[in-house]
């Protein structure tokens, strides 16, 4: 009997001991989920680019929610802290996870490659940013935010590189590596000298590597269009668009305008330099409403001769399609991860397509000038196509020269883009043997025909480690900076002049976690860690 009661009281101790232990776990769960929710907020804030102080606004309406649709669970969602602080110090500690796992990752990179540009924030602050693309042994890129710099004294070449060299150590990245380095062309930048590619160059040349560098091919491909010379139509576009758009009223009425006179245009955009595509868009819709344009722009006593002016209106005709094709040009070169490879066969098709533009313009053919077409029907003139023909060869030997940067590097892109068709005789000695065997494996040609140059460069034997080091090199190489430019729109997104106080620690922070792509925050082990750290143990 008395063995019977000791063994109820063991039971009933066993299942107290369990009810606690199941309490301790559910109080603890529930705790890490609430620092959990915390993180995966912050970060979605980050990308949103939305202050540090809305995390206050989204507990208030998570509360009000959590009342009406489960109040039961109000205990769970009031443990979530978002007050300030705790949102900036969430995104310091995901940012402070990307840079541990991309200086794991670097260890990795056969090659990597950087892209380097300046802007200033809303402060006047300088903010260089500096971003990486490596590959590793299996071809797997990387590109991500590698830092961003605030220089708060001078911007000269040596202040540049002094950044990017303390980044490049603190990343613990090997200089021999480094393969390219793209910069928006600015002399500190791009100086041979004195400018960043000139003291990268200086860097490598002790420790034996060769750098690459390359001007910003969407820069350079803007700057081509500049040689056009056609600044008669885009000064009176610039000014009689902002004259309707700089004052309201004006504004109003010239829509209203375009509404009774049903036009199929609502609006006339703004002109700005900054953006690449706004020229094309402005010079269409205003070709579109010339007619408008005129009536309205004679009821405000500003009358426009050259709308009168057929010359004038073959040159807008003009301006109109070859920026709309310089335009097409330009979209195909943005976007992230863009080979080298890719963005060079976007170039040089389009300079063939210069060539069969301006044979055609000196035959009269306009079939790839739809707006030149419909002003050629308009205008009483013979079209002035021998000039444009002109420009046109102006264009192509602008490219020409702008984009000579790729002959220096032909036989390495050509050797990663087909392989197949390189002449061994006149390739290095140390890859022709190489070459001769890949050009006689039947299995690895047929792959490389149904697959693109970077699915084909993991099938490359480990037998073949030249051609595999060529490969990595064209891969890591970046052919713009729109990756910076893409984070200083987003950088200014943050640093507002409502946000202007910013620290440039929360800042970088901020961009880091906006930015990444290829690298995600381990947000559990974060977790864990903040556990272990609390506790005194090791993880």
């Amino acid at each position: 009997m008395e063995d019977m009661e000791r063994l109820q009281k063991v039971n009933e101790l066993k299942r107290n001991l369990k009810q606690q232990q199941n309490m301790f776990i559910r109080i603890k769960n529930q705790s890490e989920g609430a620092v959990k929710a915390s993180f995966i907020i912050a970060e979605e804030m980050a990308r949103a680019c939305k202050p540090f102080t809305e995390g206050e606004f989204i507990k208030n309406c998570i509360d009000k929610v959590c009342n009406v649709v489960c109040p039961e669970k109000k205990q769970a969602f009031a443990d979530i802290s978002l007050s300030r602080n705790t949102v900036a110090s969430r995104v310091d500690e995901l940012a402070s996870d990307l840079q541990i796992q991309l200086k794991a990752k670097a260890k990795e990179f056969v090659s990597y490659s950087l892209a380097a540009d300046e802007s200033t924030d809303r402060t006047d602050t300088a903010q260089l940013s500096i971003f990486i693309r490596g590959v590793d042994a299996k071809f797997a890129v990387t590109e991500e935010l590698l830092d961003l710099k605030s220089i708060h004294g001078t911007t000269t070449g040596r202040d540049i590189f002094t950044e990017v060299e303390r980044c490049i150590n603190e990343t613990e990245l090997q200089w021999d590596k480094l393969t390219g380095l793209t910069t928006d062309g600015a002399p500190a930048m791009c100086g041979e000298v004195r400018g960043l590619v000139g003291l990268v160059r200086e860097k490598m040349g002790h420790t034996g590597g060769k750098l690459i560098a390359y001007h910003c091919i969407i820069h350079q491909e803007a700057l081509c269009g500049k040689v056009l010379g056609m600044g008669n139509v885009m000064t009176v576009v610039t000014k009689t668009v902002n004259f309707i758009r700089s004052r309201g009223l004006n504004h109003r009425q010239f829509r209203a305008l375009l509404e009774e006179l049903n036009s199929e245009c609502e609006d006339v955009p703004y002109h700005t330099e900054v953006r690449w595509l706004s020229r094309g868009k402005v010079l269409r819709r205003f070709y579109d409403t010339r007619v408008e344009i005129a009536r309205f722009m004679e009821s405000k006593q500003k009358v426009i001769p050259e709308l009168e002016d057929e010359k004038w209106l073959s040159d807008l005709a003009f301006m109109c399609d070859i920026t709309e094709h310089l335009n097409v040009l330009n979209v195909k070169l943005q976007g992230r991860q863009q080979l080298i490879t890719e963005m060079r066969d976007a170039v040089k098709a389009f300079q063939m397509k210069l060539r069969l533009w301006e044979g055609h313009m000196r035959q009269g053919n306009l079939a790839h000038f739809p707006i030149c077409q419909s002003a050629n029907d308009t205008i009483t003139i013979p079209f002035p196509t021998e000039v444009y023909a002109g420009k046109l060869n102006t264009l192509n030997v602008e490219f020409k020269r702008r984009f000579s940067d790729f002959d220096a590097q032909k036989f390495n892109l050509d050797l990663f883009a087909n392989p197949f068709a390189i002449d061994v005789d006149t390739a290095p000695e140390h890859l022709q043997l190489e070459l001769i065997e890949l050009q006689c494996n039947g299995a690895l040609k047929t792959h490389c025909h149904s697959v693109g140059a970077a699915e084909f460069a993991p099938l490359l034997p480990e037998s073949m480690p030249q051609l595999r080091l060529n490969s990595a090199r064209v891969m890591s190489m970046f052919g713009s900076t729109y990756s910076c430019e893409q984070m200083f729109s987003i950088m200014k997104l943050n640093k507002t002049s409502h946000r202007s106080r910013l620290t440039d620690q929360h800042l970088v922070s901020v961009l880091k976690v906006a930015t990444a792509k290829d690298i995600k925050p381990r947000i559990d082990e974060i977790i864990t860690k903040k556990r272990c750290r609390v506790s005194g143990k090791t993880c």
